[in-house]
């Protein structure tokens, strides 16, 4: 059912809320021109009125339009996801607070890097920060600790980034404190033991040390920061701090193979090796819990240091969602044994799903009342996942997917805000001395953090409003998300039928049950049994999905995208019985099986007016019946080569 509580939301489909839009957008605009005019209003206008009427205005105004027209003309070539016929990538209309809110910044041009450079939406940032926190159920009462930090990023990959940067700089800090020689901190054991200290623990030690240089004089404080800030990996670089620390060695990461493939250029990018990133066992697309309590044991045993072990809420490619839950119990159970690590969550795609788990008050949602509007979700593993992700220890999400808001608006979340001075830079000319006290006391220039220099306020601000007018809970911006849910679960229902009917000519599979609103199809004809022909048939069927720049819009009915499942990450078992149920010979090695792809359908079921019940018209159900058209006519046009 099309929700009337967001019929204002977005600009729509048919841009139904024009006049809404372009009445806010004017609105605003003179109110910028007012508030231009204002400032020392007895300054003369710096252009003249008779400019506009020279000729060299006139031409630069002839071309600036000439170019403007051109630009507009190319992109009525670009992909319409804000069509209810687009089920492609994670991508779709825009919500008008955002999208307002960010076109009535983007005059002002506020640069988040400072306070000094953006004395609005900086505090609008930090705002943010805590809005999204709070919803994946973090604290964010400064008063209580331990308390969250957050800031917005360009994207998920950043984000992940960050998560990297943050985890090492954790690890490595007490052992610079160990070689400074600073009396009062007390760190048993040898180096390793030191850096396989659990995160709450590192973060003790981090604290101690910073109140201890606190009661130093001035010049002894100099002199002992002096001696940490030398034995830093940050300033002798990862290869220099390994060799000072031969207990040491290069830490690992752990990941499942559905993970983006940003934590491979950050294993990178850090210095680290894409050889440490580790995969998590997989099965059915998500992690499996037991295999990887057994990965983990068998780390423990051999020392072998770990940064991270990261969890998955909603892959990029298939909506799945890890127990996370299992992660954070494993997590537990090593700290207690003295061999910690951090759990980050990649709920790039998934974090808003939050949503649905909060109240008005912000508490968390029983599964019963969540599920009540739902016919499957969230199963109960689904449930434990997301409900756990509060006692994670950081997380990445972007706004710019299910937040429905422009690119590029990543974020990234951690909750305990207090090792984020660790990651502080010092720049004269940009900061000042402020949040550079007590861990966790500031954060007044979140610049002096993040990994971006330059972080335009504008995405703050759509950002901010956006949250401030739909409050990230299941009554507010949750029911965006339920559309989304439901318009799942319909396809799955739709499906049930269609197959049946298909079957004549093609089989057709779920390759594995939804978690949230991302939604794979696995095809093949009847007959073939090589997979190789399958993929081929798989990549024709795509090109028609596609969009086709050169075709006029109306004459392509729907718009898709496909996607590979890995033999590694579905699970040997699960891959074979996947190939018989197509019909496709499977090799009986296991390690062939691994190593095997599939070319399926991906659908992101993300528009929230996929079922129009106000117009009668279900999309899904005619996307269908444009699939039962289109299929045998690629199938027969191949034949006929």
């Amino acid at each position: 059912m099309s929700d009337p509580a967001l019929h204002p939301c977005f600009l729509g489909p048919y841009a139904e809320n024009d006049a809404l839009l372009e009445q806010l957008v004017t609105e605003f605009l003179r109110d910028h021109v007012y508030w231009r005019r204002n400032i020392h209003p007895e300054d003369p206008p710096a252009i003249p009125t008779r400019a506009r009427h020279r000729a060299d205005f006139q031409a630069f105004e002839a071309r600036l339009r000439r170019e403007l027209h051109l630009l507009s003309a190319a992109l009525k070539r670009s992909v319409p996801f804000h069509s209810q016929r687009y089920l492609g990538h994670m991508v779709s209309d825009l919500l008008i607070p955002g999208l307002v809110a960010q076109i009535l910044t983007l005059p002002y041009n506020p640069n988040n890097v400072s306070e000094e450079a953006a004395p609005v939406t900086l505090d609008m940032e930090r705002e943010a920060g805590m809005q999204l926190a709070a919803m994946l159920g973090y604290g964010v009462d400064a008063r209580r600790l331990p308390c969250a930090f957050g800031h917005l990023t360009s994207g998920g990959t950043t984000a992940n980034f960050q998560a990297l940067r943050l985890a090492l700089a954790l690890k490595c800090y007490p052992l610079a404190l160990r070689a400074a020689r600073l009396d009062g901190i007390d760190l048993a054991g040898d180096d390793l033991d030191a850096f396989l200290m659990p995160v709450d623990r590192s973060i003790e030690v981090i604290c101690a040390a910073q109140r201890l240089l606190s009661a130093m004089s001035p010049r002894e404080r100099q002199q002992a920061g002096r001696r940490i800030e030398e034995a830093r990996v940050e300033q002798m670089g990862l290869a220099a701090f390994l060799d000072a620390h031969p207990a040491l060695s290069t830490p690992l990461v752990l990941a499942p193979a559905t993970a983006h493939y940003s934590w491979s250029k950050g294993m990178k990018l850090l210095g680290l090796g894409r050889r440490q990133l580790v995969q998590l066992p997989e099965a059915g697309m998500r992690i499996c819990a037991e295999a990887a309590d057994e990965l983990i044991d068998r780390l423990e045993r051999e020392r072998r240091p770990v940064l991270l072990a990261v969890g998955i809420l909603g892959s990029t490619e298939f909506g799945t969602i890890d127990p996370i839950d299992r992660l954070c119990d494993a997590r537990d159970r090593s700290a207690g044994r003295g061999f910690g690590f951090g759990v980050h969550v990649d709920a790039a795609w998934g974090g808003y799903l939050m949503s649905l788990l909060r109240d008005e008050q912000g508490g968390l949602r029983g599964i019963d009342a969540v599920g009540r509007e739902f016919a499957r979700f969230p199963r109960p593993e689904v449930y434990r996942a997301m409900s756990a992700v509060s006692r994670s220890d950081s997380v990445t999400i972007d706004p710019h997917k299910l937040g429905y808001l422009p690119y590029g608006a990543g974020a990234f979340l951690c909750r305990d805000r207090r090792p984020v001075e660790l990651l502080a830079e010092a720049a004269d000319y940009v900061f000042d001395e402020a949040g550079s006290g007590e861990p966790g006391s500031g954060y007044s220039a979140i610049g002096r953090y993040e990994i971006e220099g330059s972080n335009p306020g504008a995405m703050a601000a759509a950002v901010c409003v956006t949250h401030r007018v739909m409050p990230l809970d299941a009554a507010h911006f949750g029911r965006i998300q339920a559309a989304t849910i439901r318009g799942a679960e319909a396809f799955r229902d739709l499906l049930a039928d269609w197959v049946p009917r298909m079957a004549p000519r093609f089989r057709v599979v779920v390759p594995f049950e939804p978690d949230c609103n991302l939604l794979c199809i696995a095809l093949n004809p009847v007959g073939n049994e090589d997979l190789a022909a399958c993929n081929g048939f798989m990549r024709r069927l795509q090109a028609r999905l596609a969009v086709d720049p050169a075709m006029p819009r109306p004459e392509q009915s729907f718009y898709g995208s496909s996607t590979t499942l890995r033999g590694d990450a579905l699970g040997g078992e699960a891959m074979r019985a996947l190939l018989q149920a197509l019909g496709i010979a499977a090799p009986a090695d296991g390690e062939e099986l691994a190593a095997l792809r599939l070319k399926v359908l991906r659908h992101t079921l993300m528009n929230p007016f996929l079922l129009d019940e106000v117009n009668g018209i279900n999309y899904l159900a005619r996307y269908l019946a444009y699939l039962e058209v289109l299929l045998p006519e690629l199938l027969e046009t191949h034949a006929g080569r």
